[in-house]
């Protein structure tokens, strides 16, 4: 069973923080608006009706990051906890991807939640350009605002992680 599972193909789910209130006594506690808590909710039902079920989730231990996790995994039905980072926090795109290889082996989906420009970096360098052609179109004409979601087909394994090593499968934007 585990030989099977190391070779599945690993999806990969990046997602930008909801929309997070303006102002707070530091950047690391602002606390998510009512908008972001509404966009983070209706992103986890949209992961949830497109079947996607982590076994692991990388969360900035921002504030507005952990609140992201909470409203969206509370809508998906996800019951797992999440390993915060203090690193993802203020990491570039390097510093993500050399926190995402850290990812055990055994895991075959992850969410990762993180911070602008860098989680919009990672979703651009990781995409190898075979993907999904609506969801590119959409990731590349959008941007990627709060509450934005890329979800990505990994073929190799966690350690192996960088640029071009991902397939958009799925893109996704509330309405908020």
């Amino acid at each position: 069973m585990q030989e099977s599972r190391r070779e599945a193909p690993r999806r990969l789910v990046v997602v930008r923080h909801a929309k997070a209130e303006p102002t707070a006594p530091s950047d690391h506690g602002r606390a998510l608006a009512a908008r972001g808590r509404a966009d983070a909710a209706e992103a986890g039902r949209w992961l949830r009706a497109t079947g996607i079920d982590p076994d692991a989730a990388l969360v900035s231990d921002a504030l507005r990051t952990q609140q992201t996790w909470e409203h969206l995994a509370d809508a998906a039905g996800w019951g797992l906890e999440p390993d915060l980072s203090a690193g993802l926090y203020a990491a570039g795109a390097d510093s993500a991807f050399d926190l995402l290889r850290e990812t055990d082996p055994e895991v075959t989906t992850l969410v990762v939640i993180g911070h602008n420009p860098t989680m919009a970096y990672v979703a651009e360098l990781i995409d190898d350009g075979e993907g999904d052609v609506e969801a590119t179109t959409f990731m590349l004409t959008r941007g990627f605002p709060t509450s934005a979601l890329a979800v990505f087909v990994v073929a190799g394994e966690w350690a192996d992680l960088g640029p071009g090593s991902g397939r958009l499968e799925a893109f996704h934007v509330g309405d908020g």
